[in-house]
C-alpha cells in the first residue's frame, strides 16, 4: 500500500522563497557576489510552477552536497599527501645506507660544525631581519636591548677580525682562481692550433687491413696483450673476446687473462671463458694470484716477472671493460718503429654509455676535454702526459729501464709515466684511435673512482718530489712535472675549488665586509665551463648542471687530495669501479662475425666439454645473476650537511637589502631553481650548488630508480625550456 507525499517540506520551501527573494535573486546592486542563484523559468509558469520548485530544491540540495564532497575529498589528499611524504622521509632517513666512516671522518666534523655556525648566524640575521634594523653598528650606549647589543658586537667583530682574514684567503684562491684559469685557456688555445694546423703524430709506415695471412709474419712484432680484472663478471666476456679477435698474428701475440678475483664462480667463468678461446687456436693463458697484494699493480708486476716475457717487444693494457677495436693494434705498433726513444702510445677513451644518464653525460663532459685538450696538446708539445692505465702499448724495455710496476700508490699508471719521462723516455697520443670503455652510471661507484684518481697523485707527489730535483732531465721539464703536472692540476684546481666556492662564497654571504667580485662567482667560470664543453658540443644543454656538478665534486676532490697528501684515511685502499658490461655496436657486430667464422670450432668445443662441467657452469651464471640485488638509494651525509650549509647562505642573502644579493622567491620549486640559476650572480653559485649538493646526497645522480631519473630529466628539461624562453605548461 503506497504513502500518500508529504507536501510539508515543499511548501515550507515556498514560503522562505517568497520571504526570501531578494536574497536569491541575481540582481547587480547585490554586494554578496559570492552566493548561489537558482532560478528556473518556464513558458508556462502557472501549470508547472509546483514541480520546478520541487526540482530546484533537490538541485540545491545536490549541489551543495556535492561541493561538500569536493572540499572533504581535496582535505583527504591533502592530509593523504602530507602523511605520506612524512612517512617516506621517515623511512628514507632511517633505512638509509651511510657508511660508518664518513661520519667519523674530520671533514665531516668540520663541515657539521661549519653547519651549525651558520645556522646560528642565519637565525641572528632573521631576528635583525624581522626587527627592521637596518643600521650602521651601533654604540654599546645606545643599543636598547641586549639582543641589540649583541647584534651590534657581532657586527663589529665581524667588521674588524673576521672579515680581513676571510678577505685575504679570498684574494689569494681568487688568484690561484686566474691561475688555472689561464692554463685552461692556454690548453685550449693549443688544441686549437693543432686543429688549424692538422697536426698528428704519423707512423713511418702502416700495415694493411683486413685479416693476416698466417705466412708472411714476420714484420709483426711479438705482442703481450694483459687484462688485469677482478671479481668483474659482468664485463670479462667482452674484454676477453674483443681483445681476441683483433687483428694480429696468433703465433705472434699472446694474451694474459690477469684474474685477482677472490670468489670462486666469478675465477671459473673467467676460467671457462679463457677455455673456450684456447680451444679457437688464442694463445691465450690464465693467471691467479693467491696473495694479492699491491692490486693492479701487484698484478701487472707479477705477470711481467714470467720468463717468456723476454721473447716479447711490446705489451698493450686493457682494463676489463675495455673493447679495443680489431685494427688496434694495427694503428698504435708502427709509430713504435723509427723511433726507439718512444716508450708508449696512448689510445683514446670512448664511451658506450655516455648517454645513459645525467651522471655521465657529466663525466663524458670532463674526459673529452681530458683527452681531446689535455693528453693531445701535452702529447703534441712536450711528448709526455700521465698514461691512462689502459688502452695503451707500452715498450718493454722502457718499463724494465725505469723499475717496472711499483705497488707504493694506487696511480701505478702516473707513477710509471713519471719515471719513464724522468729516464728521457718519450709518448705519443693518439686522438683519432679510440677503445670503448664504461663510465660509472651510479654516484657511489663514481665519487670512489673520484676518490682514487686524486688521492693517489698526492701519495706520488710526495714520493717522487725529491727524484724530480734529483733526475737528468733539464730544468723545464722538472718545472712542468712540479708546477703545472702536480701543484696546478692535481692540487691547486681541488683545493681552490673548495675554498672558493663551497666555503669563502657563503661565508662572505654573512659577511658582507669580504666581498667577492661577481666575475669571479658567475662569469669567469661560465666562461670555463663553456670552455670545458667545447669537446663535447653536444653536451652544452648541460652546461648549467655541469657547473654546478663541478662545485659538488669540489668536496669529494679536496677531502681525497687532503688524504693523499698526508696519508690520512683509506687513502690507500683500492676499490674496483663497478661496472654494468655494457657493450658498443661495433663491438657486438664483430663478436657476432667471429663466432659466424668459427661456429665449427665452438660446436666441437661444446661436444667435447662433459655434461657435468656444463651443468656446473650454467649454475654459477644463474648464481651470479640472483646475486645481484638492487640497491637502495642511500643518503650521502657529507653532501646534504653541505647542502644545507650553502641553502642557509641562500636564505640569508634573499633578507639582504644589497645589490647582487637581491633575488625573488617563487611559489615553486622548479621555478626558484630556474631564477637563481638564470638571473642571480652570487646566489647563483649558492642556491644551485646548495640544491645540487641536496639531490646528489640524496641519491638522485645516476640513481637506478626510474622516478628519480625521470625527475632529474624533467629539472634539465625545466631549466633548458626557461633559457630558450619557452616555459611550457605540464
Amino acid at each position: 500500500m503506497s504513502r500518500e507525499p508529504n507536501y510539508e517540506f515543499q511548501e515550507w520551501w515556498n514560503k522562505q522563497r517568497e520571504k526570501n527573494h531578494d536574497f536569491f535573486t541575481n540582481d547587480s546592486n547585490n554586494a554578496n557576489k559570492g552566493f548561489l542563484t537558482v532560478e528556473i523559468r518556464s513558458l508556462n509558469p502557472d501549470l508547472t510552477t509546483e514541480k520546478d520548485r520541487s526540482r530546484s530544491a533537490r538541485q540545491l540540495s545536490w549541489i551543495c552536497l556535492l561541493r561538500f564532497q569536493q572540499l572533504a575529498n581535496s582535505l583527504a589528499w591533502i592530509t593523504n599527501s602530507f602523511l605520506l611524504l612524512l612517512r617516506t622521509a621517515n623511512r628514507r632517513i632511517s633505512a638509509a645506507d651511510s657508511p660508518c666512516d664518513s661520519s667519523a671522518s674530520r671533514l665531516y666534523r668540520i663541515i657539521k660544525f661549519f653547519l651549525v655556525l651558520v645556522v646560528l648566524l642565519l637565525c641572528v640575521e632573521l631576528v635583525a631581519y624581522f626587527k627592521g634594523w637596518h643600521f650602521s653598528p651601533p654604540s654599546a650606549a645606545s643599543a636598547e636591548a641586549a639582543v641589540e647589543l649583541f647584534y651590534a658586537l657581532w657586527l663589529e667583530i665581524r667588521a674588524d677580525y673576521l672579515a680581513p682574514p676571510l678577505q685575504s684567503l679570498a684574494n689569494v684562491c681568487i688568484v690561484l682562481f686566474l691561475i688555472q684559469s689561464m692554463d685552461r685557456v692556454l690548453l685550449m688555445l693549443g688544441c686549437l692550433w693543432i686543429k688549424i694546423r692538422r697536426i698528428k703524430p704519423t707512423a713511418s709506415m702502416e700495415y694493411p687491413m683486413g685479416r693476416v695471412e698466417t705466412g708472411n709474419v714476420d714484420d709483426y712484432p711479438m705482442v703481450l696483450v694483459q687484462i688485469p680484472m677482478c671479481n668483474e663478471k659482468e664485463v670479462y666476456q667482452q674484454s676477453i673476446a674483443a681483445v681476441c679477435i683483433m687483428d694480429w698474428p696468433k703465433e705472434r701475440m699472446l694474451v694474459q687473462v690477469l684474474d685477482d678475483s677472490d670468489e670462486l664462480d666469478a675465477q671459473n667463468l673467467i676460467q671457462a671463458e679463457v677455455q673456450k678461446w684456447h680451444q679457437k687456436g688464442v694463445h691465450i693463458l690464465y693467471r691467479h694470484r693467491l696473495i694479492r697484494s699491491g692490486y693492479k699493480a701487484g698484478n701487472l708486476k707479477s705477470a711481467m716477472s714470467c720468463d717468456y716475457i723476454k721473447n716479447y717487444e711490446f705489451v698493450a693494457i686493457f682494463d676489463a671493460d675495455f673493447q679495443p677495436a680489431p685494427d688496434f693494434l694495427k694503428k698504435t705498433i708502427p709509430h713504435f718503429r723509427g723511433n726507439d726513444d718512444l716508450a708508449l702510445v696512448q689510445a683514446r677513451w670512448a664511451f658506450v654509455n655516455k648517454d645513459e644518464n645525467l651522471l655521465t653525460r657529466l663525466q663524458n663532459i670532463n674526459l673529452s676535454f681530458h683527452f681531446e685538450v689535455e693528453q693531445q696538446v701535452n702529447g703534441v708539445f712536450i711528448n709526455f702526459f700521465g698514461f691512462n692505465g689502459t688502452a695503451g702499448v707500452w715498450r718493454i724495455k722502457a718499463l724494465e729501464d725505469c723499475g717496472g710496476w711499483l705497488e707504493r700508490t694506487t696511480v701505478e699508471d702516473m707513477d710509471i709515466a713519471v719515471r719513464a719521462h724522468l729516464c728521457g723516455w718519450k709518448f705519443v697520443y693518439l686522438n683519432d684511435v679510440k677503445c670503448y670503455c664504461e663510465l660509472p652510471e651510479s654516484y657511489e661507484a663514481y665519487k670512489k673512482q673520484q676518490y682514487r684518481w686524486h688521492s693517489g697523485p698526492m701519495q706520488l707527489f710526495r714520493l717522487c718530489f725529491l727524484d724530480i730535483l734529483h733526475s737528468k732531465v733539464n730544468k723545464a721539464k722538472k718545472a712542468n712535472l712540479i708546477f703545472l703536472f702536480f701543484l696546478l692540476r692535481k692540487l691547486i684546481l681541488p683545493f681552490y675549488s673548495f675554498t672558493l666556492f663551497c666555503i669563502i662564497l657563503p661565508l662572505t654571504i654573512f659577511l658582507p665586509e669580504a666581498e667577492l667580485p661577481a666575475w669571479v662567482v658567475c662569469y669567469v667560470p661560465g666562461i670555463m665551463s663553456v670552455l670545458n664543453i667545447l669537446p663535447a658540443p653536444r653536451s652544452f644543454p648541460f652546461i648549467v648542471p655541469y657547473l654546478l656538478f663541478e662545485n659538488t665534486m669540489s668536496v669529494t676532490k679536496f677531502n681525497a687530495m687532503i688524504s693523499g697528501l698526508f696519508r690520512l684515511g683509506n687513502s690507500y685502499e683500492w676499490i674496483v669501479t663497478k661496472k654494468l658490461g655494457r657493450s658498443s655496436e661495433a663491438d657486438l657486430v664483430a663478436f657476432e662475425n667471429e663466432s659466424d667464422s668459427s661456429v665449427t670450432e665452438t660446436t666441437s668445443f661444446l661436444r667435447s666439454s662433459s655434461d657435468s662441467v656444463l651443468e656446473e657452469l650454467s649454475k654459477l651464471e644463474v648464481t651470479s645473476r640472483r646475486s645481484v640485488k638492487t640497491k637502495r638509494n642511500r643518503l650521502y651525509r657529507m653532501e646534504l650537511t653541505l647542502a644545507f650549509i650553502l641553502l642557509s647562505a641562500a636564505g640569508r642573502s634573499l633578507l639582504s637589502a644589497q645589490g647582487h644579493y637581491r633575488c625573488h622567491l617563487e611559489s615553486e620549486l622548479q621555478v626558484t631553481l630556474t631564477q637563481h640559476l638564470l638571473t642571480n650572480n652570487s646566489n647563483f653559485g649558492v642556491t644551485g650548488s646548495g640544491l645540487k649538493q641536496f639531490s646528489i646526497g640524496h641519491s638522485l645522480y645516476g640513481c637506478q630508480n626510474a622516478n628519480c631519473e625521470a625527475t632529474c630529466h624533467w629539472l634539465k628539461y625545466k631549466v633548458c625550456t626557461k633559457q630558450k624562453g619557452i616555459f611550457e605548461e605540464d
